[in-house]
């Protein structure tokens, strides 16, 4: 554990058992989160690859040019 987390976890032990239990509930649903979108992006990695390759031949043959500011 590192050393940010135990001074977190040592200052949430001070507060209410209703507090404490509000702040885990808020860590358990961000890991939730993180690990849904780890998971999400874990299955689009095969289109984003596909995607790049079509990007890289887009430039290659010359499908692709620079825009200036005032042409976007």
């Amino acid at each position: 554990m590192t050393q940010l987390l135990e001074q977190a976890l040592e200052a949430v032990q001070q507060l209410p058992p209703a507090e404490q239990d509000s702040i885990a509930s808020l860590i358990l649903q961000e890991l939730a989160d993180e690990k849904r979108w780890d998971e999400a992006f874990a299955r689009t990695q095969v289109q984003l690859d596909r995607l790049a390759d079509k990007v890289e031949a887009d430039v290659a043959a010359g499908r692709v040019r620079d825009l200036g500011m005032d042409e976007l």
